[in-house]
């Protein structure tokens, strides 16, 4: 089927903003005023834009991959012109049909797609000749590993010492010795403790009941380390795991696996050095749930973006490792029409049976995907949860979805009614990214 044949709506292009601005920028952008030469086909839109200058921008956008290219300066992505055509195109403002692209467009689109089809001939995302001297990739994973092993054993002696002097010394240390010793962790090439020092470093910091919540992450950082000086004697999907949260990359080398992928969320999570995109999808025959990761320079919006609620035909690649849900998608993903109906899921004890199983095969796991199924958001005395509506059970929300406009959207939604919610468990309580109510099961409702 033709990509645009089934055109994105306006709420789901929207989704696709880096932020609110350039979702405002957009939304101003989306009517034919200043657009001229618009056109789409073969997966694609394109249109030239009227700007501050004399020259108009020239704007494509590929809705298979998707992915988006403009003349502009903006080095968000995508950028408001992008934005303003696909609304342009949701709203029937673009004929429909196979319009040949222009000479401009259709450069840049064959240099993507062959670009795409060269990397997928390659076996996913090596560079050509990263594996052309494999004795020599061989001896700088060793000597990698080398210094991750030398890296593990020094934070284990500052565990002991942290243990030693007391718990309550942190509070006085300050942080300056914590970002010490997660820089020595960054030389040693084990970006994975080097995280996990720097939110040790911040704990002290953090509130009442901070003593608990450092013992408790003393303790999985512990686990790690001697995890990672036994790897060698763990079964192989857990020691991929362990490799993983050190900071080595999983490799992508499942069962390619291909279905008609259902868009569940998209939100950013963003430090200083680093902006990461987190997708969620949940395939309709399979009834898998995949995660795909996207990653920018800080203060950047990643490349991949999918609007929520779409339905795309397409294929993922599952990386390895106990209880992995990470997966790396193939060159094309395809619009498709077709029931949308949410996953299957259930009540509130078989969502925390689900997380429990999870942390067995991976105890680093800070939250785990899942969909409860007749449940009613609530107040407590807490804050609100999520009830079975029977009352039985409840999940608590987490503090940071209790603070955000998608808590309200729910409510909504639910008018006291039992709805499903997709989200992601953990032990600090449930976050809830989408949600469909009993009326509209086939509608999407983005929670983040």
């Amino acid at each position: 089927m033709n990509a645009m044949g089934e055109h994105w709506t306006v709420e789901q292009v929207l989704a696709l903003a880096p932020d609110e601005a350039s979702r405002g920028a957009g939304a101003e952008l989306g009517a034919a005023g200043p657009w001229s030469e618009t056109g789409c086909g073969d997966g694609a839109v394109w249109g030239l834009c009227k700007g501050s200058g004399s020259v108009p921008y020239r704007t494509v956008v590929d809705t298979t991959g998707p992915a988006y290219s403009c003349d502009c300066p903006s080095r968000k992505s995508p950028c408001k012109h992008a934005l303003g055509l696909l609304l342009l195109r949701a709203a029937d403002g673009i004929a429909a049909g196979d319009s040949p692209a222009p000479d401009w467009a259709a450069r840049w689109l064959t240099a993507r797609r062959g670009r795409a089809g060269s990397a997928g001939g390659r076996g996913g995302d090596a560079a050509p000749g990263a594996t052309a001297d494999p004795e020599a990739a061989r001896r700088r994973a060793e000597r990698r590993a080398a210094r991750i092993t030398a890296g593990a054993q020094e934070l284990e002696e500052r565990l002991a010492d942290l243990l030693r002097g007391g718990l309550a010394a942190a509070g006085q240390a300050g942080y300056g010795l914590w970002e010490e010793t997660a820089a020595r962790m960054v030389d040693a090439q084990a970006p994975g403790l080097a995280g996990r020092v720097r939110e040790l470093g911040a704990i002290p910091g953090s509130g009442p009941g901070w003593p608990v919540r450092l013992l408790e992450e003393c303790a999985l950082t512990h686990l790690l380390d001697r995890a990672w000086l036994a790897a060698d004697r763990l079964p192989a999907p857990f020691a991929a795991t362990v490799r993983t949260r050190v900071g080595l990359t999983a490799p992508a080398d499942g069962v390619p696996v291909r279905d008609h992928w259902l868009v569940l969320a998209q939100y950013d999570a963003a430090d200083a050095r680093l902006t990461t995109r987190r997708i969620w999808l949940h395939g309709t025959t399979t009834g898998r749930t995949a995660l795909l990761l996207s990653f920018g320079a800080a203060g950047r919006a990643p490349q991949l973006a999918l609007p929520v609620g779409t339905l795309l035909d397409g294929e993922l690649t599952p990386h390895t490792g106990s209880g992995q849900v990470r997966a790396e998608p193939g060159e094309r993903f395809v619009p498709v029409a077709g029931p949308v109906a949410p996953p299957a899921g259930g009540p509130v004890g078989a969502a925390l049976d689900a997380y429990g199983r999870a942390l067995a095969e991976d105890p680093w796991l800070d939250s785990w995907p899942v969909t409860l199924t007749g449940v009613v958001p609530a107040p407590a005395e807490y804050g609100w949860q999520l009830a079975d509506a029977d009352g039985r059970e409840a999940l608590p929300l987490t503090p940071a979805a209790q603070s955000r406009p998608g808590l309200w959207r729910l409510v909504a939604l639910s008018g006291g009614a039992p709805v499903t919610v997709f989200g992601e468990v953990g032990h600090r309580g449930f976050t809830p990214l989408a949600a469909w109510s009993p009326e509209t099961p086939g509608e999407t409702v983005p929670l983040i």
